[in-house]
């Protein structure tokens, strides 16, 4: 039992001290950016997210110089008409996706190349900004002296699947990273990154071969901040909800397939899958199973990582409603690490409408 509360109580030790030191990206704290800026949004199949991604990009204040292009990725909805109704923005058709690339890494090597700003503003098409967000984590960026930061949005969630599963993505991170050494670059495998909202310097991300450098990995976000870092650029992660908002899934089905599409390569191999499940399910599931059972003093486990859960959601403005039912969240999220483990070997894994296996 003391192992067990042990191994409970590190997600909770490292989720109050990142929270504590975690950098953060506010509004209030943005300056005026003079450098030219690039703000890439790539798009397939977006006509729900085209309003919304737009007009909040549109509305960026405090950049002296910024070009906002879009890129139609071969959409079969209105995407491209709708982003006609933007003579703003300077709107390209993808090519045909070449053999050896994953369409979003592709997308994003177009737009780059169709770009002209020193620093590149990756946005997802279900990303919405205040006006400051990209000036304030430019100026951020610029004081810490990195090549690159993520400031990772504020997760929206509405349906109960999405309660259940998305303040894991947070929490995750946060209960496993020592955040400010990972800062140091000694060890890139510990650096997180969020493509969702991500700024990278053009001088850095050309020189590390961009996303070309990495056109088959299915976590684009993560291979690309790791990659500038084994370079020797320095980034990381910081706290964005004040400046940035994402609904990454809007129907169970959808959130199934996007979670699976790159759970296998989560955590590195196969052997670091099933050690991260065996890690998962003794801290998160067996504490309350054997509470449930008669073991008193494993409600304490239980309790430390609700606690930690909580601690997380309050950093990151998430899901707090189901923070108690933590242990349904990780045999969920074991479920689809399996589901796609099994779809990577049958080579069933799809992600609209193309193959990522």
């Amino acid at each position: 039992m003391i192992v067990l509360l042990t191994l409970t109580a590190i997600p909770l030790i490292f989720t109050v001290i990142n929270s504590l030191s975690l950098r953060v990206v506010r509004g209030s704290d943005s300056k005026s950016v003079p450098a030219a800026v690039s703000i890439l949004i790539p798009m397939r199949n977006e006509e729900h997210n085209v309003e919304g991604v737009v007009t909040s990009v549109l509305a960026t204040t405090l950049l002296s110089s910024s070009e906002v292009i879009t890129l139609d990725d071969q959409s079969v909805d209105s995407t491209s008409q709708l982003l006609q109704n933007y003579p703003e923005l300077k709107s390209i058709t993808g090519s045909e996706l070449p053999e050896g690339w994953l369409g979003k890494n592709y997308a994003c090597h177009q737009l780059v190349a169709h770009s002209t700003g020193e620093y590149l503003v990756f946005v997802d098409a279900d990303v919405r900004l205040s006006p400051q967000a990209i000036a304030a984590a430019i100026t951020d960026m610029n004081s810490l002296g990195w090549d690159f930061i993520s400031p990772y949005p504020r997760q929206i969630a509405i349906t109960f699947l999405e309660r259940l599963i998305q303040p894991l993505l947070q929490w995750s991170w946060l209960a496993s990273v020592p955040l400010r050494f990972a800062e140091r670059g000694y060890f890139a495998s510990m650096i997180i990154a969020n493509g969702q909202f991500m700024i990278v310097k053009r001088e850095s991300y050309i020189k590390v071969g961009g996303h070309k450098a990495i056109r088959h990995e299915v976590l684009d976000d993560l291979e690309l901040a790791r990659l500038l870092v084994r370079n020797g650029f320095k980034g990381g992660i910081a706290e964005g909800s004040d400046v940035a908002e994402c609904r990454m899934y809007d129907a169970p089905t959808e959130l199934i397939a996007g979670y699976t599409k790159s759970l296998w390569r989560a955590f590195g191999t196969p052997v670091g899958a099933i050690f991260a499940v065996l890690f998962l399910l003794i801290t998160g599931v067996v504490p309350i199973f054997l509470a449930l059972s008669g073991y008193t003093t494993a409600w304490l486990g239980y309790f430390l990582l609700v606690i930690s859960r909580y601690v997380a959601a309050a950093r990151t403005r998430s899901t707090l409603s189901t923070a108690l039912l933590h242990p349904l969240a990780i045999v969920f999220l074991v479920s689809l690490i399996a589901l796609s483990w099994y779809q990577k070997l049958a080579g069933h894994l799809f992600w609209r409408g193309r193959s990522v296996s």
